[in-house]
């Protein structure tokens, strides 16, 4: 028996993999051979596309569409409207099914609303990209990015304040987690929150 909530209005194509405790909401479409985790929310009117994998704790919010290849770690948020691409070059009159191409966003990461994630890209751990930018290229673990096209801002903590860092440390205002900067990248030394 199903340990999982699923709207009445929704549709669960089979095969498909629904962890423990996740919830599936109106007018919501899961195709088959899809693998989400558990205490996962799906909101209203979501489309994920086969081949889709979510990790647990993942939040999907309203009108967002899952296509194929694209991955998405525990603990990720995807916002409101925001966008996946799956082709780079795509025409009506020519089917390019396999040039799909990967996009993964990992653990920890936050896409805002009406966000557009161009396919073949990385969306690095706890990277936080802001609602309406356009995401060409991989982003760093932690990074904040936003624009069109998206560009690093700065850096931001699991929390999602901002971080500062000075002489390659930084410690957050809010939660007190530090921060290791090497080589232009961020190594957590010390996590609290």
């Amino acid at each position: 028996m199903a340990n999982y909530f699923v709207h009445e209005s929704s549709i669960i194509d089979q095969p498909c993999e629904i962890g423990d405790h996740t919830k599936i909401w109106h007018f919501s479409h899961i195709m088959k051979d899809v693998i989400i985790g558990e205490k996962c929310i799906i909101s209203q009117n979501v489309f994920i596309a086969s081949g889709v994998v979510l990790g647990n704790n993942v939040k999907v919010q309203n009108n967002v569409s899952i296509y194929r290849g694209v991955i998405c770690e525990d603990d990720v948020f995807l916002g409101p409207s925001m966008v996946f691409t799956n082709v780079i070059n795509p025409r009506s009159f020519i089917e390019r099914k396999n040039e799909f191409k990967q996009t993964l966003v990992k653990k920890g990461a936050t896409i805002g609303a009406n966000a557009t994630i161009v396919c073949g890209n990385t969306i690095g751990r706890y990277t936080f990209v802001g609602a309406g930018s356009v995401v060409t290229k991989d982003t760093p673990d932690y990074s904040f990015v936003y624009g069109v096209p998206a560009k690093q801002r700065g850096w931001v903590c699991r929390c999602t304040e901002k971080l500062t860092f000075r002489d390659n440390l930084a410690k957050c205002s809010l939660c007190g987690s530090k921060y290791k900067m090497v080589d232009g990248n961020i190594v957590e030394e010390i996590v609290r929150c």
